[in-house]
Formats: structure tokens, sequence, C-alpha cells
């Protein structure tokens, strides 16, 4: 578990201001699954999506997410992971390949977590920020996720990764407003086993 706990460029929990949030939400509590819902909601319910709200500018790192209040999924997801390390629990990130408009090409990665409980084991959480027609919670061991799959193309991707695919940290650090993000998606193409289903979760 001891990658999903460091702190690293993007996922930066060790600035102070990482630190003392974490502090905050983890206050009066002992339990990791109460923390952890603290963490998901705080990110989910007060940092703005991008798209949503139209607004800059383009964060990467958590701690930039942190001051500027707003980011893309994978933003939003870099900064969750670090306020649930900054509280030592174990926190990776997760992809899904989705339709960008619902129903058709052209697809893009949509990022989210994965944190660990001890009683639950692996559990994926979406902090993208509800709105009309998304609504993602906090209630193990169910996952309520943000999006559903629906397409044939489109996919829940097996690892959990303890550092931001380049793909997306290639997007996030090239475009300097949420519009150029929003036309410039990161995307991967699907393996056969995604395509059709992996038996398991693979960590990497």
């Amino acid at each position: 578990m001891k990658k999903y706990l460091e702190s690293s460029k993007y996922i930066n929990w060790s600035n102070p201001d990482i630190k003392a949030l974490a502090k905050v939400l983890s206050s009066g509590l002992s339990d990791e699954e109460s923390i952890s819902k603290n963490c998901f909601e705080w990110v989910r319910d007060n940092i703005k999506h991008s798209f949503d709200y139209k607004l800059n500018p383009v964060s990467c790192k958590a701690s930039d997410v942190l001051i500027h209040k707003t980011g893309y999924c994978y933003a939003k997801s870099h900064l969750l992971a670090a306020l649930l390390r900054a509280n030592n629990i174990p926190a990776g990130l997760c992809y899904q390949r989705l339709s960008v408009e619902g129903d058709a090409a052209p697809y893009c990665l949509h990022g989210l977590n994965a944190v660990f409980l001890k009683n639950h084991g692996w559990y994926r959480i979406d902090a993208r920020g509800n709105k009309e027609g998304v609504k993602a919670e906090f209630s193990p061991p169910q996952e309520q996720l943000a999006f559903p799959i629906n397409l044939n193309a489109e996919a829940d991707l097996p690892e959990i990764w303890a550092k931001p695919l380049s793909v997306v940290i290639s997007v996030l650090e090239t475009y300097e407003s949420y519009k150029e993000v929003y036309d410039n998606l990161p995307d991967i193409e699907l393996l056969g086993c995604q395509k059709d289903g992996c038996p398991s979760n693979e960590t990497r």
C-alpha cells in the first residue's frame, strides 16, 4: 500500500494547506470510513467542476486545485487522493472511458478515485460534482458513481493507479482554458480485456 500513501508531484499532500484541510476534515473522527466520506463530500461539493461552471484556470496539482477551487474530474481526483493520503488512508486513481456527449463518439477518459477501506477493500468514489442527472455518493459497499457504462465503446478501466496517467497530465498542462481542455479531452484505445471485461482489478 506504500505507493498509495505517497506524496508526489500531482498528489502533493505534503503541501501545508492540504495537510491543514485534511486535519480539519478528520477532526473528531477516528474511523477511516467517516474520514473518507468527509474528504469525498468536501471535494465533490466545494471544488467546482471546470466545465460545469465555465471556470479557469486549468488546475492539475492537488494544491492548485485547492487554491483555485476548480478543476476537471481528473484534477478533483488528485485533490481527493491527496486529502485521503494526508489522513493515512490509501487512495488511488481510476478511470472510465465515456462518450463525451453520452450517446456516441467521441470518447474521453473520466477520472475518479478508489479508496482502500479495511472492511470493504478497494472502493471507488467519484467526486466530479453532482448536478441534474449526476448523483455520486459515498455508501460502501455499494458504489454510486457519477456515470454508468452504457455503450460498447465505454468501459470501466480496471487499474488503480498510484499516479495520474501521462495522457491526462499532458492535456491539463498543455491547455490554458477550460474550453481548450474540453475540445481536447484525453482518451486511450481500449485493450481487448477492457472491451470484454477483465477478471479482476489490476493495480499499477
